[in-house]
């Protein structure tokens, strides 16, 4: 499904039907408000033929009578339509939004490498939005126009078969001119999907980055790639507007020049007298019953050519693999000593391209591993197939000897936590995102994890303490202060593997030494990887692995490792005398 559009087949199967009952009322009320609308062209001839020239005046409020009332049906079913159908649309709208960013908490690590945050939140929230048009009014509208446009062809034959017949054949161009359209239309709002999905994400990554931007003056590059996009989407916009615009104006001149050969032809039949006048204006208001739905196809048939390029874009992630695939991750894990080995692990991010070759190691429970080595030595991968974020493509990683590979993901991560260099935290406030991991816990445990993080050093400092709001991604805190609170998120999770990841790097003195005091509280009892360029950091680690080139070349304590004088010795004495 992920490889071809999808069929409106498909998209009637998957979200009209569920819904039938619903828009078989729809289709009701549509068809009580369309034969309704039937009422003023049928009593305009009695009204013209009969009425008028008899001066009855009982029988002219009789008439008035029974056109209000239909126009009054008419009023009431088309709210109760906006009430029904309109609503149920933006409740699938939700669900739909929901489903789709459920899915994407689903994909891998690599996924969101290769998506902009932008372009994935445009999928989320502007994909979806086309299927009001299946649930929603235009579909049903459609169907009860085509209803309401065959009642008016049978009287358009009873008043005149000649006329009408001859209206078929402007109406039969016009419905193959906008077949052709619809065909060449679709591609055109799939690529609109993706531009608009591209310029969003080019957008928020902009003002994420906005001090960057400032700080090197490049406000007038980024103005110029944003400008790019924009003028992409119009080009796009400026695309389907013309095909819809010529479908329109075909509509216009075909039906028009109908409307000519009919004005022709009825004065014709008027004078000879096979014909009344009120047969004629009575002609033309049913015509336009019969019409309406044919011209309104050009709108709604747009409207649906939309609606599936949106279902294309999300059946396409719909269909992704995830990365916790039941068929392969069958392993579930309860109670974990955290006994890591890594097996002559071997991984790339591209084909034949490697960058872990053969590492092998074990990181007992409750120990203490550090990775060291230059930057782009492959540290950060080690750690994230450590995490589960990445997968070995040789070799193999185990927990308590199962093979992480085939282990529940959900499972496995509950007795894992992870401590970035540059961590995420939500806007809000502290106590919100220290409890992000458990929002059920105690005040008890919150308070045991803010001490043991020393964040109380600070927030006893704010007047508002830890209902202290950080702002986006916490950009009122120092980074000593985001790290301290990442770090008692971590505490109050309590897992048995922890993972870290720079925690120490690009700090202050004092900063640090909180840090350093808050870690040792962390890595107590717990399976711990840390990668760290600050080398005094890890001075107490139960081992030291120096990767270089994505292989392990040295081993061993710090002492160790100082004694062989090796590449370990290099970095420790170089960082000594900075």
């Amino acid at each position: 499904m992920s490889k071809k559009k999808v069929s409106l087949k498909w998209a009637l199967n998957e979200y009209v039907w569920p819904r039938r009952k619903m828009l078989s009322v729809g289709l009701v009320f549509i068809v009580i408000r369309s034969l309704s609308g039937l009422v003023l062209p049928y009593e305009t001839k009695n009204l013209l033929d009969v009425v008028v020239p008899s001066r009855d005046i009982g029988e002219l409020w009789k008439l008035i009578f029974l056109v209000a009332a239909a126009i009054l049906v008419q009023a009431a079913t088309s709210f109760i339509l906006t009430r029904l159908l309109s609503v149920e649309a933006q409740l699938l709208i939700a669900q739909l939004r929901a489903q789709v960013q459920k899915k994407l908490l689903k994909l891998p690590i690599a996924f969101f490498d290769n998506n902009k945050s932008g372009a994935l939140v445009s999928r989320v929230m502007s994909d979806v939005e086309g299927v009001r048009n299946l649930v929603g009014t235009g579909l049903v509208q459609l169907i009860g126009g085509t209803i309401t446009a065959i009642v008016a062809f049978f009287f358009l034959l009873k008043i005149n078969a000649t006329m009408t017949l001859f209206v078929f054949l402007p109406v039969g161009l016009f419905g193959f001119i906008a077949l052709k359209a619809f065909g060449y239309i679709r591609p055109i709002f799939r690529d609109r999907g993706k531009i608009n999905a591209e310029v969003t994400g080019r957008l928020t990554e902009t003002l994420n980055g906005v001090r960057v931007i400032k700080g090197f003056n490049a406000e007038e590059q980024e103005n110029k790639t944003f400008e790019a996009g924009v003028d992409r989407l119009y080009q796009n916009v400026k695309k389907s507007l013309t095909t819809t615009a010529l479908m329109t104006s075909s509509s216009t001149f075909l039906l028009g020049m109908a409307t000519v050969g009919i004005m022709g032809m009825g004065g014709y039949f008027i004078m000879h007298g096979s014909m009344t006048n009120g047969d004629l204006v009575s002609f033309l208001l049913f015509l336009g019953f019969m019409v309406a739905p044919i011209v309104q196809m050009s709108n709604i048939g747009s409207q649906l050519t939309e609606a599936l390029a949106g279902l294309d874009r999300t059946q396409e992630l719909m269909n992704m693999t995830e990365e916790d695939d039941p068929d392969v991750r069958q392993i579930m894990l309860r109670e974990i000593q955290g006994n890591i080995i890594f097996d002559e692990v071997g991984f790339s991010y591209e084909d034949d391209k490697e960058v872990l070759h053969d590492i092998s190691f074990e990181a007992n429970a409750g120990s203490v591993t550090a990775l060291v080595g230059s930057s782009g030595s492959g540290k950060s991968t080690i750690a994230g197939l450590a995490a589960t974020f990445l997968n070995p493509v040789s070799g193999k990683v185990t927990l308590d000897g199962k093979d992480l590979a085939h282990v529940n993901l959900s499972s496995f991560r509950r007795h894992l936590g992870v401590v970035l260099q540059d961590d995420f935290l939500y806007e809000g406030t502290i106590r919100e995102n220290i409890l992000f991991p458990r929002p059920e816990a105690t005040e008890e445990e919150l308070q045991a994890a803010v001490n043991g993080a020393y964040v109380n050093e600070f927030t006893d400092r704010f007047d508002d303490g830890l209902e202290t709001v950080i702002g986006e991604r916490g950009v009122k805190l120092s980074g000593g202060q985001r790290q301290r609170i990442s770090i008692a998120r971590a505490l109050l999770a309590n897992p048995k593997i922890i993972i870290l990841d720079e925690a120490t790097s690009n700090l202050d003195t004092e900063s640090e030494s909180y840090i350093q005091k808050s870690l040792n509280v962390l890595m107590k009892d717990r399976t711990t990887i840390v990668i760290a360029h600050r080398l005094s950091t890890i001075q107490q680690a139960d081992q030291i692995l120096v990767i270089e080139n994505g292989h392990i070349v040295e081993r061993g304590k710090h002492a160790e490792l100082l004694e062989t004088k090796g590449r370990y010795y290099q970095l420790y004495t170089y960082q000594s005398r900075i």
